[in-house]
């Protein structure tokens, strides 16, 4: 056989199929089991036998064609190869010990030929044709024996024997990785390669060959998730780095895979932290971190950087010390094109500065300065990533400073004022990653935060201004008492401020503890007694009577004095010659006093307070943007919100207060499913959350020792209450909501509710916000379970509408509401007939309670919201509650027409700023009753010279009740309609159960199309009571109040009463819901008021009064619709938000159709009301989801806004059109606008439309062909109108955008051509703009000379007129 030189054969091995064999065996014809049996058995005994030519060609063809070979024979091949090398490993080692050299060189050519041939059996193995079950359990390998000499040989039984096995015995290459990779691993921890390879060219290729499998097995991806064989593999891989010298071969072999492997990232950094940590040598690292540091990487690529980031950021996290070395080359790569390194050297600063601090909490003093010098510069390496241009790196930095805040070691409070602004800031940013970043990173800035040494862990910033003013009164008066003869210290503060720093940080980090409750002794001055509150907690005050011995929920006084500041002492400083010596000995005598280390302690704390309070102030102004973010689409951005809000909360923050109130709102959120966000964290439903942070803060018991059972619940009772105090109608109705789901989940102890009915029965004089925030969170729990109010009926009477009901109408009426919850909260199936609700008969207490409360004398507004709720009660829980109406309405009917003995006139108007924004038909408002009506017009004199028979504020009384119970009357003729046919339904199926055996099936059709007529019969009946008899009818006793109530609203001059004109106009409003009749005869007087009046509060009342008439009678207000359209241009924000709302939902629920009147609304868009601009958006969005709804009204909406008195100004109509045609996505429908618009080209002279008509085009996407074709076919159009800037700004756009939509296989001729016309058109327009300028000029100039030369001929005329005169008498002679 020739020399075996290795180099050679792996070179030839390059291409296997050329690769040539002195005795190669054909397959087809032999046995290949029986061949490797012969070179198994003389390997077996002695390993030097695979030098022989005929054994080792036995195991290279096995190889060359292993695709024919069975699995079990690969197997057994394998394992006869990594025993010889293992026989011949030890044999080496042996004579290596000898020392005979000529001895243990001897082995050379066999180790390199098992190592050849193992190398070629993990290029092969994937050609092995594996059994179906290949996951099944391997043959075992062979054992091996030592033989005399030295030579391993394996028993010939044995031999035969796995030579025998069949060949359906499953077999796995996986299963054998290991123990190669251990073998091999083996060879290079022994075996000393320098002395049998004596040059470097033979070594490095053994070692290369030797090592091969292991980074062919690292290519595999699968393989690399067993830790087992990566563990294996990367220690091959660093011993031949730290024992063979192939440093540079691996850093090769290292960076070419991780520009094409994804997943060798984190293997191969791994492999370089254990090579540095575990084998000492750092070297190879530093090196392959100089050679990342300089490469370039594009933007556009993907794979390649993103390997390297991870790679980077996993050893830079164990390996910190070392990338610091080579940092100054690595931070080049913040400037590279592609963001995933940008990202990488991010997270690297962070990993470097976790270090530092770690080491600097350690370090020597020296070290330490030097430790802070170079974690100052890689902060400001870091806070400069802030206003990177990609948002990934943006969210990255926040992340990272995140991660850094809770190293406890160390808590940079230099920093974190600017960490504040940067998170601040970046919740405007538009991605809204970066802005849930930035919310975290304030959320652990107000966790870790280094100020809970002083007062408690608190950031309230009323503590910590009163503390402020405390030590700086304390060192006034210090300064101010040696001011006069010692030197005043302020001039030395600022140079010693650095040194109280340094000094002060030790105290930050004691003082930094994370504190996620509430401090305790905040919670526990807010919380000793909830018996009664006697401040009302936010309710302003408005107490019942005082009594002795009143007990309270909140018994916590504060204290609000503040230490004040003494007159500082004269300025003026004596000169040495005026000291007065007995002051100076006084002085000596105060300084004496304080220590030295209690003013450098003071001077200190004074700036540890100016640092406290720019920390609060920062957190508090990002309060109200956080506020917004509650209503981003985006769900993890949301959560955090919620998280930091809490958060905040527990510290006391003052604007927290309102975030938790706005988050109340998501429990309207209908994605309430839990899911997994990007970086595999679990996702709750925003639902679940808030429910969840709601009962951290207000209703779980707190973890204090000192607080019972009883204590507790009080607590628990006392947040339900206060929930309610000053909230308004949206916070009420949210708080309903989830107050019914929590009572339905049975989350609400019965103590609880126990609790509340004692506070609103109570005898106690309490404070009115109390009682009522007591049965209003009641009447919300028996949303869920009614129960909770059955049993307390009588309370319910007996309080809020007794003497406490009288005396405060607000309870009366919140009682009202929790009493309509008594017929339970069944919604109504449509369709359905059953009726699950509760009724009461009229002679019940409830209703002679209600009877009492309605007819009790009052003036106050708040009359008018009891009334109604009262009203809405009745008819919620009477069998018959017409009859407690016509009593009702009777009554008061006598009262407002009886003359009162000394009532003469009306008192005169109070100044009220309340304004009625209520009580549209169907409204059942939970809020505080805003019912007092104003009217600018009325005067005093003409209200006391107006006498009137009776009182107007009665007979606003009566006529509010008169059209409560009219609107009310509608709704209860359905249920009575309802209960018809049920009953009727109920007859018609026992008949024919009854006569199912005796009638046949034609008789049954017929049956049921009897049973149809009756139920429509039925429905007539109920339509004509309603048209005919509710308030037109001889005998109803509503049509008596008809004419007066129009006649009142039609006679504004003769009824001044404001009170009585909006009463009036709102029972109007609801009459007209009644009767078509009526409506029709009516409906034009209600858009004259709407019209003309001044009262802003009448006109949004109208507003939404229409909305309701809409409802009943479409057709009416849809004829009239552009009355209504005028609201949008009302000067009232709360009209003009009104009317947008109504329009909304009659547009959308196809109530009334659009005519034309879609400008309008689109106006709205760009309101500066930010909430008039939102609904509209609204609108909108709704609007786009009916087929070609804004398709078809779009060439209305830009000629509303570009032209004619209504025309908006250019900037407003790009902005609105802008957002409008964002809902154009067909392409047929883009192409047809293109036509519409280019003919808009002809029919207008007017610049200004030109460039509105030239920006809509811009607007479309011209993904099209045809587009693009309709566009140069309506060339002939605009082309005079081209030397216009904008327009051919506009179509510049236009052709950049169709370029860009272009396949790229086709040519730009057609576009290039249309541009060269455009380029001729304008260059044609300019020119005969100038030729018309000048012809113009000309004309002007003409006219000028002609006017000049008509001037000069008629002086002339004047001079030469008289010598004809002389000349006539001369011929007369």
């Amino acid at each position: 056989m020739p020399a075996f030189e290795l180099q050679d054969e792996l070179q030839a091995l390059i291409h296997i199929e050329t690769y040539e064999i002195p005795q190669d065996h054909d397959f087809s014809t032999e046995d290949p089991e029986a061949l490797l049996e012969a070179a198994v058995e003389a390997v077996a005994d002695s390993s030097d036998n695979i030098a022989e030519p005929e054994v080792f060609d036995v195991y290279r063809s096995l190889l060359k064609h292993s695709d024919l070979v069975p699995g079990p024979i690969m197997s057994k091949l394998l394992d006869s190869i990594s025993s010889g090398l293992q026989a011949e490993m030890e044999a080496t080692l042996r004579d290596v010990d000898v020392g005979d050299q000529q001895t243990y060189m001897s082995h050379k050519q066999p180790f390199e030929m098992y190592a050849f041939l193992l190398f070629w059996f993990v290029i092969a193995v994937e050609k092995v044709k594996v059994s179906e079950e290949g996951d099944g359990p391997a043959a075992p390998a062979p054992k091996a024996r030592k033989g005399k000499g030295g030579k391993a040989a394996t028993s010939k039984a044995a031999g035969r024997a796995g030579g025998n096995k069949k060949t359906d015995t499953t077999w796995t290459w996986r299963e054998q990785i290991p123990p190669i990779l251990q073998l091999i691993s083996k060879i290079l921890m022994r075996i000393q390669t320098q002395r049998i390879w004596t040059t470097t060219a033979e070594r490095e290729t053994f070692v290369n060959c030797i090592t091969r499998p292991a980074y062919y097995v690292t290519e595999s991806e699968q393989y690399m998730k067993s830790e087992d064989i990566k563990k294996l593999a990367i220690k091959v891989i660093c011993l031949a780095v730290k024992h063979h010298g192939q440093a540079a071969g691996v850093q090769t072999t290292v960076m070419q895979p991780l520009q094409f492997y994804e997943h060798l990232s984190e293997p191969m950094a791994d492999f370089l932290i254990i090579l540095t940590k575990e084998y000492d040598y750092p070297q190879l690292g530093d090196e392959i971190l100089r050679e990342i540091a300089g490469k370039t990487f594009g933007g556009q690529e993907q794979k390649g950087p993103r390997t390297f980031a991870r790679f980077l950021t996993k050893f830079a996290e164990a390996c910190p010390r070392s990338v610091m070395k080579q940092l100054s080359l690595l931070q080049d790569q913040l400037d590279s094109e592609s963001y995933p390194m940008r990202q990488a050297i991010v997270e690297i600063l962070g990993f470097l500065i976790a270090d530092l601090s770690n080491a600097g909490a350690d370090g020597q003093d020296a070290d330490a300065k030097q430790t802070k010098k170079q974690m100052d510069k890689l902060f400001e390496l870091l806070l400069e990533r802030v206003l990177d241009i990609s948002g990934y790196v943006r969210a990255k930095v926040f992340n990272v400073l995140a991660k850094i805040l809770n190293i406890k070691t160390y808590k940079f409070p230099e920093f974190r004022l600017q960490m504040t602004a940067h998170a601040a800031g970046a919740l405007d940013d538009k991605l809204a990653t970066v802005r849930k970043a930035a919310i975290s990173l304030l959320k652990e800035l107000v966790l870790t935060h280094p100020y809970g040494e002083k007062l408690g862990g608190t950031l309230k910033l009323e503590v910590w201004e009163k503390e402020y003013k405390e030590v700086v009164a304390k060192l006034d008066k210090f300064e101010e008492a040696v001011g006069n003869v010692v030197k005043n210290p302020d001039a030395e503060m600022d140079g010693d401020e650095d040194e109280e720093e340094e000094q002060g940080e030790d105290d930050d980090e004691d003082g930094a503890n994370r504190r996620r409750k509430k401090p305790k002794k905040a919670r526990r001055s807010d919380d000793e007694s909830m018996d009664v509150d006697e401040d009302g907690g936010g309710a302003g005050g408005d107490t019942e009577e005082d009594e002795p011995g009143k007990m309270s929920v909140d018994e916590d006084e504060r204290d609000d004095s503040t230490p004040k500041k003494s007159k500082k002492a004269s300025k003026l400083k004596p000169r040495k010659s005026q000291l007065n010596l007995e002051a100076l000995t006084q002085e000596q005598a105060i300084v004496a006093a304080y220590d030295e280390h209690e003013i450098t302690g003071m001077r200190f704390m004074k700036k540890y307070c100016l640092d406290a309070l720019s920390f609060i102030q920062g957190i508090e102004a990002a309060m109200d943007p956080m506020c917004k973010l509650l209503g981003s689409t985006s769900k993890p951005e949301v959560l955090e919100v919620m998280e930091f809000f809490r958060v905040a909360h527990e510290y006391e923050f003052e604007s927290a207060k309102d975030g938790v109130k706005k988050m109340l709102h998501l429990i309207w959120t209908k994605d309430n499913s839990t899911s997994t966000s990007e970086d595999g964290k679990e996702l709750k439903g925003v639902r679940q959350r808030l429910l969840e942070c709601y009962k951290s803060l207000y209703f779980d018991p707190v973890p204090d020792p000192e607080m019972d059972g009883k204590a507790q619940v009080s607590r628990i009772a006392k947040n339900f209450i206060e929930l309610t105090y000053l909230a308004t109608l949206a916070e009420l109705t949210s708080l309903e909501e989830m107050m019914r789901i929590m009572m339905e989940d049975g989350q609400v102890h019965p103590d609880i509710i126990y609790r509340l009915w004692q506070i609103y029965g109570s005898d106690m004089n309490l404070p009115k916000a109390q009682r009522r925030g007591a049965i209003l969170i009641l009447g919300m729990f028996a949303l869920s379970k009614k129960d909770v109010l059955m049993d307390k009926v009588e309370v319910m009477l007996k309080v809020g509408l007794g003497a406490r009901g009288k005396a405060d109408l607000t309870l009366a009426r919140y009682t009202c509401v929790a009493l309509q919850r008594l017929n339970g909260s069944a919604k109504k199936v449509k369709g359905s007939l059953i009726d699950k609700t509760q009724r009461y008969q009229m002679d019940h207490p409830i209703f002679r309670k209600l009877q009492i409360a309605i007819l009790h004398p009052s003036r106050t507004k708040e009359w008018f919201g009891m009334a109604e709720q009262v009203i809405n009660t009745v008819y919620a829980l009477g069998e018959h509650p017409d009859h407690f109406c016509n009593e009702v309405i009777k009554k008061l009917t006598i009262r407002a027409f009886t003359r009162q003995k000394g009532a003469t006139a009306d008192p005169p108007a109070e100044k009220d700023p309340d304004a009625m924004n209520e009580d549209h038909p169907g409204d059942t408002t939970v809020g505080s009753a805003d019912m007092s009506m104003h009217d600018p017009t009325q005067s005093t004199q003409e209200e006391s010279s107006e006498k009137d028979l009776g009182e107007a504020f009665e007979l606003s009384q009566l006529l509010f009740v008169v059209g409560h119970v009219a609107i009310k009357q509608i709704v209860y003729l359905e249920l009575v309609e309802r209960e018809w046919k049920r009953q009727k339904d109920e007859r018609q199926t026992a008949e024919k159960q009854a006569n199912s055996n005796q009638k046949s099936s034609k008789d049954a059709d017929e049956l049921e199309q009897v049973a149809g007529n009756a139920e429509d019969e039925v429905g007539e009946r109920i339509r004509a009571i309603r048209e005919d008899e509710l308030i037109d009818g001889p005998e109803s006793l509503l049509a008596m109040y008809a004419p007066m109530i129009v006649h009142i609203c039609g006679s504004p001059h003769k009824f001044k009463n404001k009170t009585l004109r909006a009463v009036a106009t709102l029972s109007f409003s609801k009459f007209l819901c009644v009767s078509t009749r009526f409506c029709e005869a009516n409906h034009r007087l209600l858009f004259k008021i709407l019209e003309t009046s001044k009262d802003p509060n009448i006109r949004s009342n109208i507003v939404i009064a229409l909305g309701d008439v809409a409802v009943s009678f479409s057709n009416i207000i849809d004829e009239n619709s552009h009355e209504l359209y005028k609201g949008l241009s009302d000067k009232d924000i709360v009209v003009k938000k009104n009317t947008l709302m109504v329009l909304t939902h009659l547009i959308l629920n196809g109530m009334i159709k659009v005519k034309g009147q879609l400008g309008e609304m689109a106006k709205c868009l760009e309101d500066p009301d930010t909430r008039i601009a939102d609904l509209a958006k609204l609108f909108f969005d709704g609007l786009s989801t009916k087929e070609n709804a804004i398709y078809n009204n779009l060439p209305d909406v830009i000629s509303h806004l570009s032209t004619g008195d209504h025309a908006v100004d250019e900037p407003t109509f790009e902005s609105t059109l802008r957002y409008i045609f964002k809902y154009i996505e067909k392409e047929k429908q883009a192409e047809t606008i293109v036509e519409k618009l280019c003919q808009r080209f002809r029919l207008s002279e007017d610049p200004r439309q030109w460039r509105d008509i030239a920006f809509c085009l811009s607007l479309l996407p011209f993904k099209s062909e045809r587009s693009v074709k309709k566009l140069i076919e309506g060339l002939q159009f605009y082309r005079d109108k081209l030397h216009e800037p904008k327009v051919f700004e506009r179509f510049t756009e236009i052709l950049a955008k169709a370029r860009a939509n272009k396949s790229k296989d086709k040519p730009d001729v057609e576009l290039n051509e249309f541009e060269k016309i455009l380029e001729e058109h304008r260059a044609q327009g300019q020119e005969d703009q100038a030729l018309e300028k000048r012809v113009e000029g000309k004309k002007a100039a003409a006219k000028k000379k002609a006017a000049k030369a008509t001037k000069r001929s008629t002086r002339a005329k004047k001079v030469v007129a008289p010598a004809p005169t002389a000349d006539d008498d001369m011929y007369s002679e």
